[in-house]
């Protein structure tokens, strides 16, 4: 991994430390318990990576677009490079990386994104994207976090993945379309987790194939719960379009992913412009939207 600088905000027992690599997130602590995974490579090395400018994939790792051609892999660029640090306060810090030559040739589109993560509230992190359209011509996104969190938060004490559960503001029957293992999403082969429910109990086998897309959640908001001990995390996600919930084999981690848009699906052509949700800004225009995480 390329070098890195790590920058903590703390208030009282909550800290939330994140890197200049990607501009993710590195840990989220509340009186001394650790809620964000940590990274192992026998499941997955990442902890929490900005996804921008797609979610997911494209069709065979390229769609055209008004300005060329694009090839990107799955979740996008930015995730990739370190960003700069351009202001750190006690409460926040904002990281910021634009386009160069290699962006360009893989996304042919000018842009500045900048990520801010803040202290809201006594166990409260906020998540903020900015995108600038820095080019002279439209400038076409979608993006989305991908944090994950420890599940179990305490497995000294006999907790289990099984212990936790997803829990939702009110019964609803969500219709989540599948993800398919070439990365591309069918709403034909939609998957009903529930019925008339508010919580979905978390097993391994939840995720044999690959994340579940919520779409439509009430309220913009869920949490991840264990029953034994009533820790867990929340995700409020106003402005995002779509929640992933993904885990894999026998990982000790469950992601909350809030996007605006998601993986190319397999009813859409090859028009980067014309996926769902897509976000377009004109030129020196702004787009600013923002998730929470709360730990207790």
């Amino acid at each position: 991994m390329a070098e890195t600088t790590v920058t903590t905000l703390e208030q009282g027992g909550f800290s939330v430390a994140s890197e200049t690599m990607g501009a993710q997130l590195k840990s989220i602590k509340l009186d001394g318990r650790e809620y964000l995974w940590q990274r192992d490579e026998r499941w997955w090395g990442k902890t929490a990576p900005i996804l921008f400018p797609i979610v997911g994939s494209l069709r065979n790792g390229r769609a055209e677009t008004a300005n060329g051609p694009t090839e990107m892999g799955r979740h996008g660029l930015v995730r990739n490079y370190k960003h700069e640090i351009v202001s750190t306060g006690a409460d926040a810090v904002t990281y910021a990386f634009s386009s160069t030559p290699e962006t360009l040739a893989a996304f042919p589109f000018a842009f500045r994104f900048e990520t801010t993560y803040r202290i809201v509230g006594p166990a409260t992190v906020e998540h903020e994207f900015h995108v600038i359209n820095t080019g002279d011509t439209p400038l076409p996104f979608i993006e989305g976090g991908h944090p994950a969190f420890n599940v179990p938060l305490d497995a000294d004490a006999g907790e289990t993945f099984e212990d936790f559960e997803l829990r939702f503001a009110e019964k609803w029957t969500p219709s989540c379309p599948m993800v398919l293992e070439n990365g591309l999403m069918d709403y034909d082969a939609a998957r009903t987790p529930f019925e008339n429910d508010d919580h979905l109990r978390m097993a391994h086998e939840l995720f044999e194939h690959d994340a579940w897309v919520f779409q439509g959640v009430p309220g913009n908001t869920a949490e991840l719960v264990s029953v034994k001990t009533g820790h867990g995390v929340r995700c409020d996600f106003e402005g995002f379009t779509s929640l992933g919930v993904w885990s894999m084999g026998d990982a000790p981690f469950v992601a909350l992913e809030p996007w605006v848009g998601h993986t190319t699906a397999t009813d859409e052509d090859d028009v980067f412009e014309h996926k769902r949700d897509i976000i377009t800004l004109a030129p020196g225009e702004e787009d600013v939207r923002s998730f929470r995480i709360t730990v207790f």
